[in-house]
């Protein structure tokens, strides 16, 4: 199932998202809805609030980009805890689907530690760098009501103020569903 994904301006996704518990949702399924979404919309992480769920869970999958280091990064991170970010911060590009045709650079540590479950409820521990720990600490900071704007200067926020009243009310072109919260 594809869901419409949550424009900026949507109380849901400047909300701490709430833990699940086991057997509260069908994580299986959800998972696999929130793939064909982000799939859809050519995305490479998609977090719960960005689909009107404001739970602890995101996916992510670098597979389809050409990036060195993201051909097998495929997971499912329910309840992830975020025990370090480490390493010199660096500058990337990022763009986001509930934020479309906007992308500027984003200063994110290069190494993190996190636990997280699968989708199968394994726990796990593990540490992730370059690539990988900026599509999860971007995907992270979603289930903890935080986007990629917010890490902009005060400044670059108000160049963009337009743009990002336009998202709000639907007036964006998109590939893919979205539900404007001002439309």
């Amino acid at each position: 199932m594809i869901y419409p994904i949550v424009m900026y301006g949507d109380p849901v996704l400047k909300q701490k998202a709430e833990e699940l518990e086991q057997g509260s949702v069908d994580v299986m399924q959800l998972s696999e809805d929130m793939f064909e979404t982000m799939y859809n919309a050519n995305g490479v992480g998609l977090a719960a609030p960005q689909i009107g769920k404001s739970i602890r869970m995101f996916v992510v999958d670098g597979s389809a980009t050409e990036e060195p280091g993201l051909e097998d990064f495929k997971k499912v991170f329910i309840n992830p805890q975020m025990l370090e970010e480490v390493g010199r911060e660096w500058p990337y590009e990022e763009g986001c689907l509930s934020i479309p045709n906007i992308r500027e650079d984003v200063l994110r540590n290069e190494v993190i530690v996190m636990d997280y479950y699968d989708e199968e409820w394994n726990k796990h521990r593990e540490e992730f760098d370059g690539l990988q720990a900026r599509i999860i600490q971007h995907e992270y900071d979603h289930i903890e009501g935080v986007l990629f704007t917010d890490h902009l200067s005060p400044f670059k926020r108000r160049v963009l103020k337009g743009k990002l009243l336009n998202i709000s009310k639907g007036k964006v072109k998109a590939d893919y569903p979205i539900k404007a919260p001002l439309k």
